[in-house]
């Protein structure tokens, strides 16, 4: 190896294999069945190794250290040089003996946790989840860090990002959110009961379907499945597929599910093609990962002009149910704030007091200043404490998600600062296209997603995310933006 295209030829190598992994990751939670669980987790930890064992080689080291001073590469070429030989030297950190500990027992903690799930009994998961947060201690001290172990988990989904300032995130979260959300407590109440009846299973498939066709998403290059937590996978910009979750008794958590996981889809599906298996090929981070589901599932699929174009298709599938329901009725059930036991299917307000939940306790771990056997009891008191609900069972708590099993810690901050990206975001391209409330009204949303496309999707990594913030508004992350938009939004909907 020794010119750029050797390069290429390389990183195209390890990007093969670790999709081949994530293609195993996806039928392992939607298609696998129970017993093909202890050589699934065999096969993910051969192809893990063997993508270690690609991504430290020492000529592919040596390839990148030359490149990396190489002045007739272009300004796209050294970026992903950049990018790789950073990922190389990171990789480089980590012995085979690890990769293969940490594929085995994410693949056994997801079975686990699965069954701790239906049984409804967090002593099942309990074992798998104490050496998965081991893991992560140790994997704190290999990768390093300044000031904070949990930086070194941040910065796996968040680059640069530190705890000093998701702290500071959280701190606007306690200080305006929680007296905000007891104010709309203090108003008149909401009714969205009707959301809870009897809905077809068959017939809420179907309509999620067609919401996801409204979103632009290309079903030619994805697909949708069902599995127990709502997640969305790509193995190319060609193959981005998502999932849902129905309950035939709560209508909502079929529609934003989609809506959400469709955001996450769209973004796969906009990075360019040919910079497949280069770091230019890649998203930027989780956080704008995470605003890009969080722009789809609540600016626009919690706007009522959105559903003053949907709200009529949606009726027409469930007459009965919603026979009563105006579209003013919708819009405001859409949007009712209230605690809840489900991070899910939270509002969009008390959601982010489920993820300062999460993020308090994963750093609790890290620091050990709690144990993995007391997480029901310190999750109970937690939702007790911020939302005021009492949590009745293991399933309906701290067994809710998925991201334990697969051991990634350091995630859920993203939720958060993805929102407060996408408030900013939808600020601009509102500003940009001053007609652009009125065409999501009229059931166009081509004019948005071309604008995701080009200001963010396309872009693959050539940017930071504090940089691109900065490109496409003017300035990095500011809370402002989504405090401005839920001021405005919820005030006029609870008349405050």
């Amino acid at each position: 190896m020794n010119n750029y295209n050797d390069y290429v030829k390389h990183s195209k190598k390890i990007t093969d294999i670790n999709m081949s992994m994530a293609v195993l990751g996806w039928d392992q939670e939607t298609k696998m069945p129970k017993n093909g669980s202890r050589f699934r987790a065999q096969q993910l930890s051969t192809l893990a190794e063997i993508s270690h064992e690609l991504s430290t080689n020492k000529d592919y080291g040596n390839l990148l250290n030359n490149l990396n001073s190489d002045d007739s590469l272009n300004s796209d070429q050294r970026r992903n040089v950049s990018l790789s030989l950073k990922a190389f030297n990171k990789s480089k950190k980590y012995k085979s003996e690890f990769i293969i500990e940490e594929s085995k027992l994410v693949s056994n903690a997801f079975q686990k946790w699965r069954l701790a799930k239906e049984k409804n009994d967090f002593s099942i998961f309990e074992s798998s989840l104490t050496k998965l947060v081991d893991l992560r201690i140790k994997e704190c001290e290999i990768l390093g860090y300044d000031n904070h172990p949990y930086d070194a988990l941040l910065n796996q989904y968040e680059p640069g990002l530190t705890t000093n300032e998701v702290d500071d995130i959280f701190s606007n979260v306690k200080e305006f959110l929680v007296p905000f959300i007891k104010r709309i407590s203090k108003s008149n109440k909401i009714d969205d009961s009707f959301f809870h009846q009897k809905y077809s299973h068959n017939k809420q498939w179907d309509f999620g379907i067609e919401l996801l066709k409204k979103m632009e998403y290309n079903f030619d290059s994805g697909r949708q499945d069902l599995s127990a937590h709502p997640f969305s996978t790509h193995f190319s910009p060609e193959d981005t597929r998502v999932t849902t979750r129905i309950d035939e008794n709560n209508l909502s958590e079929m529609i934003w599910s989609c809506i959400h996981e469709g955001g996450h889809a769209l973004y796969e599906q906009g990075i360019l093609s040919e910079n497949y298996g280069l770091p230019l090929g890649e998203t930027i981070s989780l956080g704008i990962h995470e605003s890009q589901s969080r722009l789809w599932e609540n600016n626009v699929g919690r706007s009522l002009e959105f559903w003053k174009y949907n709200y009529e298709s949606l009726k027409s599938v469930f007459p009965n149910q919603l026979s009563d329901v105006t579209v003013d009725d919708f819009y405001k059930a859409a949007n009712n704030v209230k605690p809840s036991l489900i991070r899910t299917n939270a509002d969009e307000l008390t959601y982010h007091l489920h993820v300062l939940i999460r993020y308090e306790i994963e750093k609790a771990l890290i620091e050990g200043k709690i144990m993995v056997k007391d997480l029901p009891e310190i999750w109970n008191l937690k939702y007790q404490e911020y939302l005021g609900v009492e949590v009745p069972t293991d399933a309906l708590g701290v067994l809710q998600d998925i991201h334990w099993s697969h051991g990634s810690f350091g995630y859920f901050p993203t939720y958060t600062i993805g929102s407060f990206y996408a408030a900013q975001f939808f600020n601009q391209a509102k500003i940009e296209n001053p007609n652009l409330l009125k065409e999501i009204e009229d059931g166009n949303n081509k004019n948005l997603l071309n604008w995701l496309r080009k200001n963010i999707h396309n872009n693959g990594k050539r940017l930071d995310a504090d940089k691109l913030c900065e490109k496409i508004s003017g300035e990095k992350l500011n809370f402002k933006y989504f405090k401005e938009y839920v001021i405005e939004k919820y005030s006029k909907i609870y008349s405050l």
